[in-house]
């Protein structure tokens, strides 16, 4: 694994535990929404079969909040580690960038405003801070 696919770890978590709260808005909307009743046909009394409907829909959502919770607790504690490591590189201005590239999910022509530096030179002190970054902890990747 490399420095950057290392840092990308965070933006990977974060897209995950977006899509899976999409996916909890997606069963919700279902729960929530009213099914069609065709009146000018015969009313039939039945039943519904035991676990059919509502509940099979209430026990997913159940099961992906708690999914989504351990996702949430797993992210924070991988953002604080990175965070930490991160703030341990000896040039500030290799903090200041892979902090607002890999946290702050920014894009380099956006960090090369913020720092008063051309796009061109941004990309090279990328470079540099990922290398340091693998120098400085080789054991993580």
């Amino acid at each position: 694994m490399t420095a950057k696919e290392y840092l990308q770890q965070l933006y990977k978590a974060d897209v995950i535990i977006n899509q899976r709260i999409q996916e909890k808005a997606d069963i919700r909307a279902r729960i929530s929404s009213i099914g069609c009743f065709d009146y000018t046909k015969e009313r039939v009394q039945t039943s519904l079969p035991a676990g059919a409907g509502y509940e099979r829909e209430i026990v997913k959502l159940i099961d992906l909040e708690n999914e989504i919770d351990c996702l949430i607790d797993t992210y924070v504690d991988l953002k604080h580690k990175i965070i930490g490591e991160i703030h341990n590189l000896k040039k500030p201005d290799h903090i200041k960038l892979l902090y607002k590239k890999y946290v702050e999910q920014k894009r380099l022509e956006v960090i090369a405003v913020e720092m008063n530096y051309t796009y061109q030179y941004i990309k090279e002190l990328h470079g540099y801070a990922l290398q340091e970054f693998s120098k400085t902890y080789p054991n993580l990747l």
